[in-house]
C-alpha cells in the first residue's frame, strides 16, 4: 500500500446497513476471514488489511468440529454477497435427535451404575467394610472424584479435540487429572478419617493408613484407566459423527463408578489382609504413587491449557470431594444399620444417573456458550444470573429443550434399572409399589434441582470469566451425590416408619 487507506463507510459494508464485526462468522451471507477488515485504497479498489483477531480459539475449534460431524450446524452454509449483522444461530438439534443421541449412553451408564450398586451390595458384608466402616465414606468421595475428573476431561476434550488433531494431543489433557486424582485421593482419605472420628471419638492409626493407601491407589489407577478410555471414546465419536457432549460424559460416569468401586473394594481388601504388617506396606504404597507426581506435573505443564488447569483447577475438585464426603458419612451411618442395608445397591444408581444427566446438560450449555464468545464477554448470549424454573425448562431455546429431554429420561430409565436389580435379586428391599413411588420421587427431585442449578451455575461462571468445562461439573456431580444419598436415606427412613420394611431380600 503506497498511501494510508481510508475506511469504508460503516453503513455501506456489503450493502447491508450497519456493519457486523470483521471477525463475525455467523449469518446467512458470506463469511469474512477472522482477523481481517476491508478498506478502500486510493484508487477505490478494495484492500484487505489483517488486524488482530479476538476470536475465541476454543469456540472456533468447537464450531468447526460440530459443523464437520454434522450433528449441530449454523443456519446456512451458502455463499453469497449479502451479509447482515445476524447473531449466532442456535444449534440445530431437535428433541428427538437429542434424546436419540443421549439414550444409548444413558442406558449404558445406568447399567454401569447398576453393576456398581451390585458390587457395593456384595462388598458391604466383607470384613474390611465391617471393621473399617470409614471405607463407606470413601465410596461417594472417590466415585464422585473419578466422575468429576473424567467427566471434566470428557467435556474439555469434547470442546478441544477435533478429528484433525493428533491423538497425542488428547493424551496431554490426561496428565492433569492424574495429578488431581493423586492429591485429592489423599485428601479424601483424610476427610474419611475425620468424619469417622468425630461421631465416634475413636481414632485408629492402622485404619487411617489403610484408608490413605486404598484411596490414593484407587484414585491413581482408576484415573489412568478411565482417561485412556475417554480419549478413545471422544475421538471415535468425532469420526462417526456423534456429538461427544451427549456420549462421553455418561460413559465416563458409568465406567468411573464401576471401575473405581471395584478397585476400591479389591485394594482395601488386599491391604486389610496385610494389617499385621501395616507399618511397612501402607506407607510404601502411598509413597510409590506420590513419587510419580512430578512426572505428571511435568507433562501437564507442557500444554498451556493443562497448565492453566494445573494451577487453577483445584478448588472445584477439592470442594466437590468434601461435599461428596458428607454424602459418604450419610451412607456410612445408614448402611451400618442392618435395617437399612438395602440402601447400598441403590446409592450408586441414583447418584450415577443424576450425575450423568446433569453433566450432559452442563457440557452442552458450556459448548453453546463457547461457540458464541469467550468467558466473561458481554454479548447477545449474556449469562442469566438467576433464571426462573420456567425459563430453564419451558423456553424454546436448545438448552431448555435438552433439559426437558434429560428430565423425561429419569422415570423410564430408573424403572429399567430397578427391574434389572430385581431380576438379579440384588439388595435387601422388595420393590413394592410404595417403595417405587418414594424412590422415583427422590430421583425426580434430585434431577430437577440439579438441572436448574446447572443452568444457573454454568451461566454464572461464564459471566465471571470462568470456563465452565473446568469448574461446573465437579460441583454439580458432588451436589448430585449429596442430594441422591440424602433423599434416598430419607426415603428409607420414612418407609421404615410407615411399615414398608424387609431386610432379607437378596441374602
Amino acid at each position: 500500500m503506497s498511501s494510508k487507506p481510508e475506511p469504508k463507510d460503516v453503513h455501506q459494508l456489503n450493502g447491508t446497513g450497519p456493519s457486523a464485526s470483521p471477525c463475525s462468522s455467523d449469518g446467512p451471507g458470506r463469511e469474512p476471514l477472522a482477523g481481517t477488515s476491508e478498506f478502500l485504497g486510493p484508487d477505490g479498489a478494495g484492500v484487505e488489511v489483517v488486524i488482530e483477531s479476538r476470536a475465541n480459539a476454543k469456540g472456533v475449534r468447537e464450531e468447526d468440529a460440530l459443523l464437520e460431524n454434522g450433528s449441530q450446524s449454523n443456519e446456512s452454509d451458502d455463499v453469497s454477497t449479502d451479509r447482515g449483522p445476524a447473531p449466532p444461530s442456535p444449534l440445530k438439534e431437535t428433541s428427538f435427535s437429542i434424546g436419540l443421541q443421549v439414550l444409548f449412553p444413558f442406558l449404558l451408564a445406568g447399567f454401569g451404575t447398576v453393576a456398581a450398586g451390585m458390587v457395593l451390595d456384595i462388598v458391604q458384608h466383607w470384613e474390611v467394610f465391617q471393621k473399617v466402616t470409614e471405607v463407606f465414606i470413601l465410596v461417594p468421595a472417590l466415585l464422585g472424584l473419578k466422575g468429576n475428573l473424567e467427566m471434566t476431561l470428557a467435556s474439555r476434550l469434547s470442546t478441544a479435540v477435533t478429528p484433525s488433531q493428533r491423538l497425542g494431543e488428547g493424551y496431554g489433557y490426561h496428565s492433569c487429572p492424574q495429578v488431581q486424582a493423586t492429591v485429592v485421593g489423599f485428601l479424601a482419605s483424610i476427610a474419611a478419617v475425620v468424619f469417622g472420628w468425630i461421631p465416634d471419638g475413636h481414632f485408629s492409626i492402622p485404619h487411617a493408613f489403610l484408608l490413605c493407601a486404598s484411596s490414593v491407589a484407587t484414585a491413581f489407577i482408576a484415573s489412568l484407566v478411565l482417561g485412556m478410555i475417554m480419549i478413545g471414546v471422544i475421538i471415535g465419536s468425532r469420526k462417526i459423527g456423534i456429538n461427544p457432549d451427549n456420549v462421553a460424559t455418561p460413559i465416563a460416569a458409568s465406567l468411573g463408578d464401576l471401575i473405581t468401586l471395584a478397585l476400591l473394594s479389591g485394594i482395601s481388601w488386599g491391604l486389610y489382609l496385610e494389617l499385621n504388617h501395616w507399618r511397612y506396606i501402607y506407607p510404601l504404597v502411598c509413597a510409590f504413587f506420590v513419587a510419580l507426581l512430578p512426572v505428571w506435573v511435568v507433562l501437564a505443564r507442557r500444554s498451556p491449557a493443562t497448565r492453566e488447569v494445573l494451577y487453577s483447577g483445584w478448588e472445584p475438585v477439592i470442594i466437590a470431594m468434601a461435599i461428596s464426603s458428607v454424602g459418604g458419612l450419610i451412607l456410612d451411618k445408614t448402611v451400618s444399620d442392618p435395617n437399612f442395608a438395602g440402601m447400598a445397591v441403590f446409592t450408586p444408581v441414583i447418584n450415577g444417573v443424576g450425575g450423568n444427566l446433569v453433566a450432559v446438560q452442563a457440557s452442552r450449555i458450556s459448548t453453546f456458550l463457547h461457540m458464541n464468545g469467550m468467558p466473561g464477554e458481554n454479548s447477545e448470549q449474556a449469562p442469566r444470573r438467576c433464571p426462573s424454573p420456567c425459563t430453564t425448562f419451558f423456553s424454546p431455546d436448545v438448552n431448555s429443550r435438552s433439559a426437558r429431554v434429560l428430565f423425561l429420561l429419569v422415570v423410564p430409565g430408573h424403572l429399567v434399572f430397578l427391574y434389572t436389580i430385581s431380576c438379579m435379586q440384588g439388595g435387601h428391599t422388595t420393590l413394592t409399589l410404595i417403595f417405587i413411588i418414594f424412590y422415583m420421587t427422590a430421583a425426580l427431585l434430585q434431577v430437577l434441582i440439579l438441572l436448574y442449578i446447572a443452568d444457573w451455575m454454568v451461566h454464572w461462571m461464564w459471566g465471571r470469566g470462568l470456563d465452565p468445562d473446568n469448574f461446573s461439573i465437579p460441583y454439580l456431580t458432588a451436589l448430585g451425590d449429596l442430594l441422591g444419598t440424602g433423599l434416598l436415606a430419607l426415603s428409607f427412613h420414612v418407609l421404615w416408619l410407615i411399615g414398608d420394611r424387609d431386610t432379607d431380600v437378596g441374602d
